[in-house]
């Protein structure tokens, strides 16, 4: 459960998921699932490009100004640096979810036949739907 407080604990929580995740998605059962979890996805890549883009601001604000959180002035520019490979990294997910998006859109369109289907001559089905 995310605490919405804590990033180092939500952090934690999200890369377990997603290896939970990458695990389930080796062998894909019920195809119908898919749509839900691009969405899902998709979702959560803005939330992650949103993460990096705050965090690479408190590095603008922070790296910025001689009283901050940083104790040798010569850091400054490693506060910079990951600045910019945060914002960088989160415009990248910028694209990687419209990627997603595009896939999800396509996968709206696609309709699963049903797994399981009545042996021939075993009940009676019209359209696909047994009677």
């Amino acid at each position: 459960m995310p605490s919405f407080e804590d990033p180092a604990v939500d952090a934690t929580e999200a890369e377990q998921a997603l290896r939970g995740l990458a695990h389930a998605t080796r062998r894909i059962d019920d195809p119908t699932q898919i749509y839900g979890v691009l969405g899902s996805l998709s979702q959560a890549i803005a939330s992650l490009s949103q993460a990096l883009h705050q965090i690479g601001s408190f590095h603008d604000e922070h790296g910025a100004r001689a009283d901050a959180t940083i104790i040798d002035p010569r850091q400054t520019g490693a506060a910079y640096r990951a600045s910019w490979d945060l914002h960088r990294a989160a415009e990248m997910l910028n694209s990687v979810g419209k990627s997603i998006d595009s896939a999800h859109a396509s996968e709206a369109t696609i309709v699963y036949q049903p797994r399981h289907h009545a042996a021939p001559g075993r009940g009676h089905t019209a359209n696909g739907v047994s009677l």
